[in-house]
């Protein structure tokens, strides 16, 4: 029984309202939101027309994406989360981090080294704004660059599909009314629950749309042209390790200690194997023996 208009996108599907009690209750949200501004205005300013249009009987869901050169990543990253908090709005994505190009030790003493790195700072950064302090802080971005890579300010009109919502939301109500007047059994219990299941569906699509009516959303990137260099005060281990690299006394030592336990193990070891020696020396013994006694026989036949 669920419609497949449900699983349309978030973009074009924008729900009204929650339809619980009251006939027309589901508009009240985005009704509350439309008519803030019931004038026809397009306002101008430094940044785009764009970011503070406003026009009656519509409504649009703003999103601006911004990528710049700054001269100090972190000191902009500052300037802009100050920015969005005086604004009235939030920061849901702050990534700052510094790429190491290269990365050198010099020393500089016996005791002393100096660590060079070469960086470029970057931070990528997601924030959201009332939707009428959309050009604002655009604005105060803006006075942080030294060089604009790209901007892209969109403002999609919901107008219709916001009207759309509205009819899906009384034949839902008009659907939960009919199930009611149904005779309880088996069906009609499925049939209340897929309702039930659409509304709520409904509910949190409403919510989110009513989110992004009143707040844009703001994707940031910045990143610093130069390359950075932070000098980093260390210690010279190239010294430390030649100094206790090598010590003839003790390396002399350790060695005559190995030798004696190598003694050891060879002795402990010859006594494990003892019943094979024995074997062996007999074997040997007879062997030898034998070999006498054939050697005299020989001798005494040829005389």
């Amino acid at each position: 029984m669920k419609p497949t208009y449900i699983r349309l996108s978030i973009a074009t599907v924008l729900l009204l309202g929650i339809y619980s009690c009251k006939k027309g209750e589901a508009t009240a949200d985005f009704e509350s939101y439309a008519t803030a501004d019931s004038a026809t205005v397009i306002t101008s300013d430094s940044i785009s027309s764009v970011a503070t249009m406003k026009l009656k009987d519509k409504q649009f869901i703003k999103t601006a994406d911004v990528n710049m050169e700054v001269k100090d990543v972190y000191d902009a990253t500052i300037s802009i989360e100050k920015s969005v908090q005086e604004l009235g709005g939030f920061v849901t994505h702050s990534n700052l981090k510094s790429n190491v190009l290269s990365e050198d030790t010099y020393d500089t003493s016996n005791e002393e080294a100096m660590l060079v790195k070469k960086y470029q700072s970057e931070n990528t950064m997601q924030v959201r704004v009332p939707t009428e302090k959309l050009g604002e802080l655009l604005t105060s971005i803006n006075n942080k660059k030294l060089f604009l890579n790209s901007r892209s300010i969109n403002a999609e009109d919901v107008t219709s599909s916001i009207k759309y919502a509205e009819l899906e939301g009384k034949r839902i109500k008009k659907t939960s009314e009919n199930i009611s007047e149904l005779k309880t059994n088996k069906d009609k219990v499925k049939l209340d629950d897929e309702n039930m299941l659409e509304n709520n569906q409904q509910k949190l699509a409403n919510m989110d749309v009513t989110d992004n009516l009143k707040y844009s959303t703001v994707d940031i990137y910045i990143k610093e042209p130069k390359v950075r260099i932070a000098e980093i005060a260390v210690t010279n281990t190239k010294s430390i390790d030649d100094k206790y690299k090598f010590d003839f006394i003790y390396s002399a030592k350790s060695a005559f200690v190995e030798g004696y336990y190598l003694i050891q193990r060879i002795v402990v070891g010859l006594i494990v194997i003892w019943p094979i020696l024995l074997i062996g020396a007999a074997i040997l013994f007879f062997y030898k023996k034998r070999k006498s006694v054939k050697k005299t026989n020989s001798n005494t036949s040829e005389i």
